[in-house]
């Protein structure tokens, strides 16, 4: 993926994406790449994603993305407790000895902070979009880049230097947009009305007009029937 690794210099060896290797360097991780067009590594990998949409996608109804996410890591529990042939154990059991050594803790840090909230640009009405949902932030940061964080039904929207925190949301899968409370009240509420910037050249005038009624003979409405005065005139 060209999200991971760019190509392969002239000795092979891969060149990282740069936030891909920043990452790497941030968390104190390193990745191994896949020999290219070799049946045996890769096989291993894509053998995986067939095991996960044979047995677990097939059957099962999903009602949004977390009710899915929720399920799958539920079945994954259950997949790791059992003991399999190919690896002549259990795969919970065979990772906690094999990797466990090798696991460290990682240290809150601010770099680490940035991979954990994604950049998100406000639209011009005032909305973060956020896993095709929309959430309200204050209209006066319209136009202005923030970053968003999601711990379990909650949505953070911070500053772009995380250094404020501006608004959170319940996340739910209603399709509406989400508003925040106040989004487009004024900055300074206690400011007069601005006025017009360029005066008033036109102006619209009524004039008045009688409106007495006019008493009208009932019965010069049906002068024009009159056939007869019509004939005499001929």
């Amino acid at each position: 993926m060209k999200s991971v690794v760019l190509h392969r210099d002239m000795d092979g060896h891969p060149v990282w994406q740069k936030d891909y290797e920043a990452f790497m360097k941030t968390v104190g991780f390193g990745t191994k790449l896949c020999k290219p067009r070799h049946p045996y590594t890769k096989g291993k990998v894509e053998r995986l994603v067939r095991f996960v949409k044979d047995n677990f996608l097939a059957g099962r109804t999903f009602y949004n993305i977390t009710d899915l996410n929720r399920r799958a890591f539920d079945w994954c529990e259950k997949q790791n407790g059992v003991f399999r042939k190919s690896s002549l154990g259990v795969p919970r059991e065979l990772h906690s000895r094999l990797c466990a050594a090798k696991v460290h803790m990682i240290n809150d840090s601010t770099e680490l902070e940035l991979y954990l909230c994604p950049l998100r640009k406000i639209s011009f009405d005032g909305f973060v979009n956020y896993e095709g949902l929309r959430f309200g932030v204050p209209y006066v940061y319209a136009g202005k880049t923030v970053r968003v964080k999601r711990a379990d039904k909650t949505l953070y929207i911070y500053s772009d230097d995380l250094a404020q925190l501006l608004v959170t949301h319940e996340i739910t899968w209603n399709p509406r947009d989400r508003y925040c409370q106040d989004q487009f009240a004024p900055v300074e509420p206690d400011m007069p009305e601005e006025g017009p910037s360029v005066p008033i050249r036109t102006h619209i005038r009524l004039h008045e007009t009688d409106t007495t009624p006019v008493e009208m003979d009932p019965a010069s409405a049906f002068e024009k029937f009159n056939f007869e005065k019509e004939a005499r005139r001929q």
